[in-house]
């Protein structure tokens, strides 16, 4: 089936919208999962006080938060999202921690509404692997920023690399494939999980001074049931792939997932599930 990305992005809107309450309730776990990962991303562009700095694709906006308490008090920073819902919830946790210097946009990473050569550091976290078009967006991204400025962005690495996604995908999988897992040409979880692959876009869209790090991480639960209830929370497609089907087949992917997940469970039932980022930082 040859792939539509005008179907993709309505889709892709849609999807983050209705995923964004999920999203927000679970926060606080996804926020301690990615923490060391976005500190990397910081890391890799090096904002200074009095810059400008734009996250694409924010979610929650954690990482741009992060960014502003650097550039703070002249420097700002512009948290976008395609999503409504995912702006929604990065507003409110910036009430919270009280964060200053702080604009929030709806924005499309593919056609950034702002002008040439406008921010100083452009960050995105999990972000281009999941975009229609991750060439265009990377053009985009190259084209706002100033001479000199810097992009740093975070990718899954493979597959492999991330049993707490492979290992759900992969029992589904085997009873009828599906599409959405990245790896080939269209967009997916893991659709950058290739440093060649990686370096390449940056390079083709114009960056230089390229540097790729992989971050190990763990995600951390307190039993499989919760593991399995967030999953369903966190991922659209996961959950309506799941729970479109019968009640006893659903039972038995909880069960095979559970199973293979053995690996990475403690005596208590906790789960300690490996997962590896690839953090990349580029010159304009």
């Amino acid at each position: 089936m040859s792939f539509d990305p005008n179907a993709y992005r309505e889709s892709s809107l849609t999807g983050w919208e209705e995923a964004s309450a999920g999203w927000i309730r679970h926060q606080r776990p996804m926020r301690e999962w990615s923490a060391e990962v976005s500190h990397a991303m910081i890391a890799a562009v090096a904002p200074q006080p009095g810059e400008r700095v734009l996250e694409l694709a924010a979610g929650l906006g954690e990482t741009g938060m992060l960014a502003a308490e650097i550039v703070a008090p002249v420097g700002s920073v512009v948290i976008s999202d395609q999503a409504e819902g995912m702006l929604a919830g990065a507003r409110a946790r910036a009430a919270e921690l009280g964060v200053a210097g702080v604009e929030f946009e709806v924005l499309n990473a593919e056609w950034i509404d702002l002008p040439l050569a406008s921010v100083d550091v452009v960050l995105c976290r999990y972000g281009y692997m999941l975009m229609a078009d991750p060439a265009a967006a990377l053009a985009e991204t190259r084209r706002v920023l100033r001479p000199g400025g810097r992009a740093g962005l975070a990718v899954w690495d493979a597959v492999e690399a991330n049993p707490w996604a492979g290992v759900p995908a992969a029992v589904l999988a085997e009873r009828e494939p599906v599409g959405g897992a990245g790896g080939g040409d269209g967009p997916g979880p893991f659709a950058l999980g290739s440093e060649q692959r990686l370096r390449a876009l940056l390079e083709d869209a114009g960056f230089a001074e390229i540097e790729v790090a992989r971050v190990e991480m763990l995600r951390r639960h307190e039993s499989f049931e919760e593991f399995w209830e967030l999953t369903l929370d966190l991922s659209r497609s996961f959950h309506d792939a799941v729970l479109s089907r019968p009640e006893a087949e659903i039972s038995e992917i909880h069960d095979a997932v559970a199973a293979r997940l053995a690996p990475f469970t403690a005596t208590d039932g906790s789960l300690a599930v490996p997962g590896r980022t690839l953090v990349a930082g580029a010159e304009a």
